[in-house]
């Protein structure tokens, strides 16, 4: 465990126990989407590709240009 959770840890072990309650639901449910997300990420990886190279042929046929933030 690395010195910064172990800190993290120490001051949960402070609060009241409906406070570390509270604080171990957020972190489970952090923990739940990040995996979530993970596995979205890995099964659009093919999509990902396609799209990319939907952008390159745009940018090699013209249909592209610079722009910049303020002509947006």
């Amino acid at each position: 465990m690395t010195q910064l959770l172990e800190q993290a840890l120490a001051e949960l072990r402070k609060l009241t126990e409906s406070e570390q309650d509270a604080m171990a639901a957020l972190i489970l449910d952090e923990l739940a989407d990040e995996q979530r997300w993970q596995e979205s990420f890995a099964r659009s990886q093919d999509q990902l590709a396609q799209l990319a190279e939907q952008a390159r042929k745009d940018i090699r046929e013209g249909r592209v240009r610079n722009m910049g933030i303020d002509e947006l």
